[in-house]
C-alpha cells in the first residue's frame, strides 16, 4: 500500500486537509488530517500541496503539432508520439483523447499521413507499458475531405476510438464565419494573398459538394455504435437544433454564447477550450470561454493545442470568485469523464483509479510537481 499524506485534497465538493491510501492502483481510503505513518514504509508527505484528480483531455491536437513542429518540417511519427505523451503527463493529464483528423484539407496538408502513422504507433505502444498517459482516439471527421468517409469506416471498429466529432472548417461558417478574419489569419501564417483566395474558393466549393452528404454518411455509420458524437464550432441556434435531431450529444467549442445557451436547453453537453481561458479569449475572435463559464454553459475544458493549459485554466477559473476549486477542477476531470462514460476515474474517491496530480501554486501559477496514473508515478 502507498500513502500520500498531508495534502489539500480536492474532492468532489470540497477541499480538505487529509491523506489517501492506494492499493493496486485504486484509492482504498481517504482520511482527514495527517496520519500516523509509523507502520507504512511507502509514505510520501505532500507538504500541504494540492492533490487533484488526474486530468482528462477529450480534445488535443498536440500530437499533430509534435509531428509538424514547424511549417513544412515533419518529425518522425513515433518520436512525436512519445514527446506528446511526456508533455501530457507533465501537465497532469492522465487520460488523453488524441484528436486526429480524418482527411487532408486546405492549408493543413498531410493530415491523413499523420492519422495513419499515429494510429499504427498508438496500437503498437498501448500495451507496452511505456506510455505515461492512457491514450484513446478522438476521430475528427472533416466533412469537406473527399476521403473522410472511407477512413472512418476503416477505423470505427478500433477499440481505441472513444469519441467522434464532425467539423466543417469552411471560410464563412463556424469558427471562420468572418472571412476577412480568415484571410488575415492565413496571411499571418505566411501564405500569399493569391493562395488564400484560391483556397477560400476551393473550400467553399467542397462544402457545397461534400458537407451534407458526408454528414449523412457519418450519422449512418454511427447509427448502431456506442460512441459519443460531437459537433464542432457551433454558431447558430439552427445548427444546435439540427444536431439535436441527429442525436449529437456534445458541442465542442461553441463559438457563440447563443449556441451554447441553446445547447444547454436541448440537453447537449459542451466542451470549451482551456487555452481560451488562459489567454482570456478566443484566438480566432469568437466567444470567450470565461463568459460561457459565468453562465454555467460549459461541462468540460479540453487542452485543444496546449496540454499545460488545462491545469492553469482550472485555477484561473477560481480567480475573482468565478468558481470554487472543486467546481473548477471538475471541468478538467469529472466533467470530461462523464461525457464519455469513464466511470472509473475523474474524482478522488474510494474505489476509483488512483490518477492523481500534486500541485503547488507559485505566484498564482499552478505548478505540477508529481503525477500518478493508477498509483504509479509517471511524472
Amino acid at each position: 500500500m502507498r500513502l500520500l499524506s498531508n495534502a489539500r485534497l480536492v474532492l468532489a465538493g470540497e477541499v480538505v486537509h487529509g491523506s489517501i491510501v492506494i492499493d493496486n492502483g485504486i484509492i482504498v481510503d481517504i482520511q482527514p488530517g495527517k496520519w500516523n505513518t509509523d507502520n507504512l514504509s511507502d509514505n510520501l508527505d505532500m507538504d500541504n500541496d494540492f492533490l487533484t484528480p488526474g486530468l482528462i483531455d477529450l480534445h488535443t491536437d498536440n500530437l499533430e503539432r509534435q509531428v509538424l513542429p514547424r511549417t513544412r518540417t515533419r518529425w518522425p511519427s513515433r518520436s512525436a508520439l512519445m514527446a506528446h505523451d511526456a508533455q501530457c503527463a507533465a501537465s497532469g493529464i492522465t487520460t488523453v483523447f488524441d484528436a486526429l483528423c480524418l482527411g487532408d484539407l486546405g492549408f493543413e496538408k498531410a493530415r491523413s499521413q499523420t492519422f495513419a502513422e499515429g494510429l499504427i504507433d498508438l496500437q503498437a505502444m498501448t500495451d507496452t507499458g511505456l506510455l505515461k498517459t492512457e491514450h484513446f482516439l478522438h476521430l475528427r471527421c472533416e466533412l469537406l475531405a473527399p476521403e473522410m468517409p472511407d477512413l472512418l469506416q476503416r477505423t470505427l471498429a478500433n477499440p481505441l476510438v472513444r469519441l467522434i466529432s464532425i467539423m466543417d472548417h469552411s471560410p464563412g461558417v463556424g469558427q471562420y464565419a468572418n472571412i476577412e478574419k480568415y484571410r488575415q489569419l492565413r496571411r499571418a501564417e505566411g501564405f500569399a494573398l493569391e493562395e488564400v483566395e484560391e483556397m477560400i474558393a476551393s473550400l467553399q466549393q467542397k462544402r457545397a459538394t461534400y458537407s451534407t452528404r458526408h454528414r449523412e454518411q457519418v450519422l449512418d455509420l454511427l447509427h448502431n455504435q456506442d460512441v459519443p458524437l460531437a459537433s464542432h464550432d457551433d454558431r447558430t441556434i439552427e445548427e444546435i437544433d439540427q444536431n439535436h435531431l441527429d442525436g449529437i450529444t456534445i458541442s465542442e467549442f461553441p463559438v457563440s454564447i447563443e449556441a451554447a445557451r441553446h445547447a444547454r436547453d436541448k440537453g447537449i453537453r459542451t466542451i470549451g477550450g482551456a487555452p481560451n481561458v488562459v489567454r482570456g479569449g478566443s484566438h480566432s475572435g469568437n466567444v470567450a470561454a470565461l463568459d460561457l463559464i459565468r453562465e454555467s454553459l460549459l461541462d468540460a475544458l479540453a487542452s485543444d493545442y496546449v496540454p499545460a493549459s488545462m491545469m492553469e485554466a482550472a485555477f484561473a477559473c477560481t480567480q475573482d470568485g468565478l468558481l470554487d476549486l472543486p467546481a473548477a477542477m471538475a471541468l478538467v476531470s469529472s466533467g470530461p469523464a462523464a461525457l464519455v462514460g469513464l466511470a472509473d476515474r475523474g474524482k478522488i474517491d474510494i474505489g476509483l483509479r488512483a490518477d492523481l496530480v500534486r500541485v503547488r501554486v507559485h505566484e498564482g501559477l499552478p505548478i505540477v510537481r508529481a503525477v500518478w496514473r493508477e498509483g504509479q508515478r509517471v511524472a
